[in-house]
């Protein structure tokens, strides 16, 4: 008993030893993924995109506008009992016309509102995806220069929304987040310069 008592003093000596000599790496992710200079341009990217749906559907609903107006001045005429009633079943049978012609238009409308609203969400994904791969290569590139044996995110969180580090004691852990900014910005265009022209977004040729 007294050398199983001994044993495991030792190996929580040597536990704590090897825990002591870890060299332990924390970044602040969302300040990386919010300094990264492709963030903001893929931000300025998914801005335009965003604004030319909103334009579509703006020209959409400007042609709804004009068939609703000559729905109603058909409808009108149709009524109007000082016409003739040849003119009156002839302006009726286009106000039939017209009123499909806007129902069609109200389920293309609701169909083009969904799609990109399915475009817009998925490219933003994407993007978040490709700046996070290209984030996590330059952290673990400096994780492996600088001899880390552990590099933790301080702003993730558990699937209980409970922070995943809580606590760090004072110079325990090294912060690597102004080094990586200054990594992945070393490249980034000098203010004021043309960004690189932009692949179409998914779906643009569809409207």
């Amino acid at each position: 008993m007294i050398r199983s008592a001994f044993f495991a003093l030792t190996l929580a000596a040597t536990a704590s030893l090897q825990a002591a000599d870890l060299k332990i790496g924390v970044i602040d992710m969302s300040k990386v993924f919010q300094e990264f200079h492709k963030t903001k341009s893929a931000a300025e990217k998914y801005k335009t995109n965003y604004e030319k749906a909103g334009q579509e559907m703006q020209e959409r609903q400007a042609a709804y506008k004009n068939l609703a107006a000559e729905a109603q001045k058909l409808q009108k005429m149709a009524q109007d009992s000082i016409i003739a009633p040849e003119q009156r079943n002839k302006h009726a049978a286009e106000l039939g016309e017209k009123v499909k012609e806007i129902r069609s238009m109200e389920m293309e409308m609701q169909e083009f509102a969904e799609r990109r609203q399915t475009q817009l969400k998925q490219e933003d994904m994407q993007i978040r995806k490709g700046l996070y791969e290209e984030i996590l290569v330059v952290v673990r590139d400096k994780g492996k220069a600088d001899s880390f044996d552990l590099v933790f995110d301080k702003t993730g969180v558990s699937l209980s929304t409970v922070p995943v580090i809580l606590h760090v004691k004072e110079g325990a852990a090294v912060d690597m987040t102004d080094q990586i900014i200054v990594e992945l910005n070393k490249n980034a265009p000098p203010p004021g310069a043309e960004p690189a022209k932009a692949e179409p977004a998914a779906g643009d040729a569809k409207k």
